[in-house]
């Protein structure tokens, strides 16, 4: 049911769905779950508690589900879930969690995360993002759906990047960025929000205008950020759709603990 090169080691107990694909020189450790259809590419080790769902392409030389980055660490059987029809390309880093934090790193699905890209231990990502090359996440880190990181950007641990949200090349984040804000620079400042991501997954101008209002509210009035919070609420009511986004922001900003990109 399963295609394993010849030089591909399976270590007993693996559990392999129909059609998997396992190349030349890989390692598969005893146990890991690979779900129907994941091709997992030459040279690369899959090992720990790891579980990854349907229709992955994981590249060669990727390294997924080694042990934590954390001197706490002591050998605890923490996981690495991954769901259905991501992308992972070569040379990428994801370690299984730690039990400080519930002991999962958890990936979701329609991921695109690109070559030499980190994810630490106890990150959760959401589904549908985009990591650009080299980008590097501490540990602890929430990404939310629908997020774009630009090229070598680095992630605090414990930030949290809200839904919707987009850094720029080189980007530098150690306070979290909320929902829809796009960020640039070493430090990390807010510059806009994410417009055009908006409109490819059909947002309305209506929609888009209201985004825009809470944005301007958080960053060009001079708030403190629980006056921001006040104000942003103030906006439910205006219509069904934006008042999900007002939700998402809310939910969002009451749990700031790190502050803000400003």
């Amino acid at each position: 049911m399963a295609s394993i090169h010849p030089t591909a080691i399976v270590e007993p107990g693996a559990e392999l769905g129909q059609n998997v694909t396992i190349g030349p020189y890989a390692t598969i450790g005893a146990h890991v779950r690979i779900g129907e259809g994941t091709s997992i590419g030459a040279h690369t080790v899959v090992e720990g508690h790891t579980t990854i769902g349907r229709g992955n392409r994981i590249f060669q030389f990727a390294s997924i589900g080694a042990m934590p980055q954390d001197k706490k660490y002591a050998g605890e059987p923490t996981e690495l879930i991954i769901g259905d029809g991501n992308t992972i390309r070569e040379f990428c880093t994801l370690n299984t969690g730690t039990v400080q934090d519930g002991g999962v790193t958890r990936l979701g699905d329609d991921n695109w995360i690109m070559a030499y890209v980190h994810i630490a231990h106890d990150c959760r990502l959401g589904s549908h993002i985009i990591i650009a090359n080299a980008t590097q996440l501490g540990g602890h880190v929430h990404l939310g759906d629908w997020v774009f990181l630009g090229g070598l950007s680095g992630v605090h641990q414990f930030v949290r990047v809200g839904a919707h949200a987009m850094t720029g090349f080189q980007t530098r984040l150690s306070q979290d960025l909320p929902p829809f804000v796009t960020a640039a620079g070493n430090p990390a400042e807010a510059q806009g929000i994410n417009a055009e991501g908006l409109k490819r997954r059909g947002y309305t101008p209506e929609r888009i205008a209201q985004v825009k209002q809470m944005h301007r509210t958080l960053y060009r009035k001079g708030l403190t950020l629980a006056a921001g919070i006040a104000e942003i609420g103030a906006m439910k009511g205006a219509s069904a759709e934006g008042d999900a986004d007002v939700e998402l922001m809310l939910g969002f900003l009451g749990d700031a603990s790190r502050g803000i990109v400003r």
